[in-house]
């Protein structure tokens, strides 16, 4: 066994076991989870124009960014912009390699705008919002661990990540009612909903609370009525698709919909939004405060400190890792599912030590009642070694944008 592996037994109660859960989901048009999408995106873009300029991707991590709200002016049968929104775009980008130069700032505007034109129905991205780059040259050292022209990487941080699985029943009904809310389904059925989706689940025994805060489009919207009428109907939507995913053996459901609604008080009683996203005037966004890499925030779960989002898909570990060590939770739960309650995996890097040769790599299984380690720690071990032997793999699946990290 590589003495950086370590298989243990976890003691501790299954989450699903225990009687309190909480678990979030920040949805598409949240301003974090747009500052994470767009960003990773942007990676996603450079990776691959610099594969296809020089053959490897470059030094860069677009991870850091700030969407600042700008101002509406909500009204019924349409608010209008007052002052746009501004998304700042920053951290580091090769530029130039050799005699080469890599338009970094337009690549990143025509990524961003693309992605809000695609996801954000009611943005205009040229006249909605206005762009700041803040992209420098990274430092020497690092800039030189990308000019190896084949073969695995060595770590840019000293960083740690972890991952577990299988997801709790709250869990994946958070995950599933927020991808349904804005899915192309609902937004055909309801097209007066904004993107910016909210979904909280806490669960209390038996009891799972679901609070859902979704805007409703004022260019649908000719009065106080209309609006309570409408979210009825949603709310009523949003009640059958809950109640068909339920099983025999899931929690009792109470759902709530934009709960701070006041009737009588007319638009300020309301969540209305003119573009369908807070950060058109009531909320900024950064990277890394909304959903961890398997797109959830679970308060009873042990979490990354990375933000995964942006940053570069060959070297650095804060991404990698944090998906690698998801991966392997699940492929060891659905290997040993008959054996084991819950897997942990803790991955730990070391700057200028290659990718494939953690530090650490830690596997903590609660096993099922009557179950021993001993009978699986071997397969456990062959699994996370062969989940590093193939980590080139993963780097090329996030440099082409196939895993999502928000």
């Amino acid at each position: 066994m590589n003495k950086a592996v370590v298989i243990e037994q976890l003691k501790n109660i299954p989450l699903p076991q225990q009687r309190v859960e909480i678990v979030e989901r920040k949805g598409l048009g949240h301003p974090d989870n747009m500052c994470d999408a767009i960003m990773d995106q942007i990676s996603v873009k450079l990776s691959q124009e610099y594969l296809k300029k020089f053959g490897v991707i470059l030094h860069h991590n677009i991870d850091k960014a700030l969407l600042a709200a700008g101002e509406v002016k909500h009204e019924f049968g349409g608010g209008h912009v007052i002052k746009p929104m501004r998304l700042i775009i920053g951290d580091r980008a090769t530029s130039r390699y050799g005699d080469e130069v890599i338009p970094v700032d337009e690549i990143a505007i025509q990524t961003a705008k693309d992605w809000l034109k695609a996801k954000i129905r009611g943005i205009d991205p040229t006249k909605h919002v206005e762009y700041q780059i803040e992209l420098k040259e990274g430092s020497e050292e690092l800039k030189d661990i990308f000019h190896k022209n084949e073969g695995i990487l060595v770590a840019n941080d000293t960083s740690a990540a972890v991952g577990y699985a299988p997801l709790t029943y709250t869990e994946k009904t958070v995950l599933s009612l927020e991808r349904y809310l804005n899915s192309r389904q609902f937004k055909n059925q309801f097209p007066e909903t904004g993107e910016d989706v909210k979904v909280m689940g806490h669960r209390n025994g038996q009891s799972l609370n679901m609070i859902v805060a979704m805007p409703m489009l004022d260019s649908y919207m000719d009065s106080e009525a209309t609006y309570f009428r409408k979210k009825n109907e949603v709310l009523e939507t949003i009640q059958t698709f809950v109640a068909n995913e339920l099983v025999d053996d899931s929690p009792t459901l109470d759902l709530s919909f934009n709960t701070l609604d006041r009737e009588g008080k007319g638009i300020s009683g309301l969540y209305l939004s003119t573009l369908g996203t807070s950060a058109e005037s009531a909320d900024s966004g950064q990277v890394g405060r909304g959903n961890r890499a398997n797109g959830l925030i679970t308060l009873n779960r042990p979490v990354s400190s990375e933000a995964a989002a942006g940053k570069n898909p060959v070297s650095h570990v804060g991404k990698i890792y944090s998906l690698l060590s998801h991966k392997i939770a699940n492929e060891i739960y659905t290997t040993f599912k008959d054996d084991i309650e819950e897997a942990y995996i803790w991955l730990l890097s070391k700057i200028g030590q290659p990718i494939d040769k953690p530090e650490l790599a830690a596997a903590e299984i609660i096993m099922k009642e009557g179950k021993e380690l001993s009978s699986i720690s071997e397969q456990v071990n062959e699994l996370i070694e062969s989940s590093f032997q193939n980590i080139d793999e993963l780097c090329n699946d996030l440099a082409l944008g196939r895993y999502p990290v928000a």
